[in-house]
């Protein structure tokens, strides 16, 4: 899912990001799926933080997503 994600236009990153209850889910989902696909400890952490404070996160990640088109510590 984070490579789904990473493939897709701005525009529908930053639409999926904005909509509350969405974005927690895309957040679970790309966060959980960057942490199988490439098992590294600090994405553990970032799935765990998003896990515990998503919507938080998710608010970040649409500021960061804008600057660099992809999500904090979730590179695929």
């Amino acid at each position: 899912m984070a490579k789904w994600f990473e493939s897709q236009n701005l525009l529908i990153k930053i639409i999926l990001l904005l909509i509350p209850f969405v974005n927690w889910i895309v957040e679970l989902v790309v966060r959980w799926s960057s942490v199988l696909s490439s098992k590294n400890a600090l994405n553990l952490l970032a799935a765990i933080l998003v896990t515990i404070f998503g919507v938080a996160i998710g608010w970040l990640d649409i500021i960061w997503v804008i600057l660099t088109g992809h999500m904090i510590l979730a590179k695929a």
